[in-house]
């Protein structure tokens, strides 16, 4: 993943603004919707610094979960949260390489992470994540996605009033729908969409 993620600047700017995204408590809202109450173990790639978790973990409260980030600043901020929280492990790992042994999954989420990833990667970290769901496990990729054309990104960019993340690698939404459809996913879906931010799921089967 890109190395400016690292730089405790750059993250520290990312958390600074990112309670003012546009929509942002809306599409965390419906991800956490699609994780049943019951839940017992979640996994969050790419937790910056923990906040989608400290919510997947109050609709679940029985749950234990591990976090996945490769940036130390968000690292550090995600084990301060989680300080005293025996539910957790925040585990320090790039995406950009396989995951390492985590156990099998009944919830796997992502916030804005994955789409720093080169798309080989990405498909390869959806077929990953297919392999250690538990059948009837969810997959839910809350997501910054391309838009269809140069003026609609432009508008994004515009209306949030920020400028082109040079880490940013976008691919359209439908283009990852069809992949997890393909990988073996059901009832795949955008549940949840606002100019580039989308909300992709899926559900692993039980037979």
């Amino acid at each position: 993943m890109a190395t400016e993620w690292k730089n405790v600047d750059h993250a520290l700017e990312y958390l600074a603004r990112a309670d003012t995204i546009p929509q942002r408590t809306e599409g965390e809202a419906a991800l956490i919707e699609e994780v049943p109450p019951h839940c017992r173990r979640i996994l969050d790639l790419g937790t910056g610094d923990g906040r989608l978790l400290a919510l997947l973990l109050l609709r679940c409260p029985e749950a234990e979960a591990i976090a996945v980030d490769f940036s130390p600043p968000m690292i550090a901020r995600a084990r301060e949260r989680f300080r005293g929280d025996d539910r957790v492990g925040v585990i320090e790992h790039d995406m950009a390489q396989p995951l390492p042994d985590l156990g099998t999954r009944d919830a796997i989420c992502s916030s804005f992470a994955i789409h720093h990833l080169s798309h080989e990667r990405k498909l390869a970290l959806y077929r990953e994540s297919w392999d250690i769901l538990e059948p009837g496990g969810v997959f839910c990729n809350l997501e910054h996605v391309s838009s269809p054309t140069p003026r609609l990104h432009q508008r994004f960019l515009d209306v949030i009033g920020g400028q082109e993340d040079a880490s940013n690698i976008l691919l359209d939404g439908e283009t990852q729908l069809a992949w997890l459809r393909e990988i073996g996913f059901e009832d795949v879906d955008c549940l949840w969409k606002w100019r580039e931010l989308a909300l992709l799921t899926g559900v692993k089967p039980t037979s």
